[in-house]
């Protein structure tokens, strides 16, 4: 998984800080000293393409034994291109995206 912001300089994800300046968000980088702006528009994690569609992941859990259950749903953006296949999957179901990784059962579950 992504991480959410890191400093498009040197890469770093923890030692961050960010202000509000006239509605905008402006992270600073504590290890490169690199000020920027938040940008908030989704893009592909892939080809970085800003043409992408709004589609909902299940967030699964074991409930009991081998039981998943879907305790809610996260929005996550789809591009057309790197994501053709699950795209198309989520229109044709109209339901929640399953999740790449799902938990596994450990024997005493079973």
């Amino acid at each position: 998984m992504a991480t959410l912001v890191s400093c498009p300089r040197c890469g770093e994800d923890e030692n961050l800080d960010g202000h509000t300046v006239d509605a905008v968000i402006v992270v600073h980088c504590g290890s490169c000293q690199l000020e920027w702006e938040r940008d908030f528009t989704p893009r592909c994690e892939t080809c970085g393409n800003t043409d992408v569609r709004p589609a909902f992941e299940a967030i699964v859990e074991k409930s009991r034994g081998t039981q998943l259950s879907m305790q809610s749903a996260r929005l996550m953006y789809l591009c057309p291109v790197c994501d053709a296949a699950r795209l198309a999957d989520y229109h044709q179901t109209n339901s929640p995206l399953m999740p790449d990784e799902l938990p596994t059962v450990d024997k005493h579950d079973r």
